[in-house]
């Protein structure tokens, strides 16, 4: 069955999202495709639609936000967690997102036949930094969003050489192909800058949400945070 991870952009329409999609099969997760600079609602719907036997997505965004001010139960939840390992999450909220992009691709995913965590076809929302955390047992956030492009670009290579070690991994392996590996390579990383830099991050987000998809389809366990009815966001337990 095939599976993809989304880093979705707020603005999704003026700012490029990242769409992973790999594989599985057994205790593997073959990676087949990286699109990172994807703009807008129906350009995403129509790439996820050309994916034959797509069963399930997880995207970094909120994809329910019935709350008007305020946080929603999910991140309250983590933050309890997380919060003291510098991965706190940011509200979401009406006030701050209406008519959320977010929100809208949830919708017409629905309509596409992804229930919102719920089988048989799924969709639900994923935390790349909780799930970074619990996956190769980190004590804090993974740096690698914020601070100096040095520091960013430090951060990044680190990701990649964690996401890279997974290929070692005796619970699900990621089988990264030949065409796709200059995403993850640390010379290639060190020479970016601007855009390029922030389009390659979003790329490593996908595929971290895709593993994660991955994960949950293999009934990998993990912990959930928040609610069918209001959003919940699913954490992956250790894996290697």
């Amino acid at each position: 069955m095939k599976y993809a991870g989304i880093d979705l952009a707020w603005k999704g329409e003026t700012n490029p999202s990242a769409i992973a999609v790999g594989n599985l099969k057994n205790n593997e997760i073959l990676l087949e495709d990286i699109h990172p600079q994807i703009f807008g609602l129906n350009p995403i719907l129509e790439f996820l639609k050309a994916q034959e036997n797509l069963q399930g997505i997880t995207v970094d965004a909120s994809l329910k936000i019935p709350n008007k001010t305020g946080y929603r139960k999910s991140e309250t939840d983590l933050n309890k967690v997380y919060r003291n390992k510098w991965a706190g999450c940011y509200p979401t909220n009406q006030n701050l997102y209406p008519n959320a992009f977010s929100v809208r691709l949830s919708e017409r995913l629905e309509e596409e036949g992804f229930k919102y965590g719920t089988e048989p076809k799924w969709q639900m929302e994923c935390y790349p930094h909780a799930s970074l955390i619990e996956i190769f047992g980190l004590t804090r956030r993974l740096v690698y969003k914020k601070g100096k492009v040095g520091e960013k670009i430090a951060g990044q290579v680190k990701l990649a050489e964690l996401l890279l070690s997974l290929q070692e991994s005796q619970v699900l392996k990621l089988i990264i192909p030949n065409e796709l590996t200059h995403f993850f390579d640390f010379k290639a990383i060190q020479q970016l800058k601007g855009q390029s830099l922030k389009s390659n991050e979003d790329a490593l987000d996908a595929v971290v949400c895709l593993y994660t998809a991955a994960l949950f389809a293999n009934k990998h366990a993990g912990n959930i945070y928040g609610d069918l009815e209001e959003g919940f966001v699913w954490v992956p337990d250790n894996v290697l």
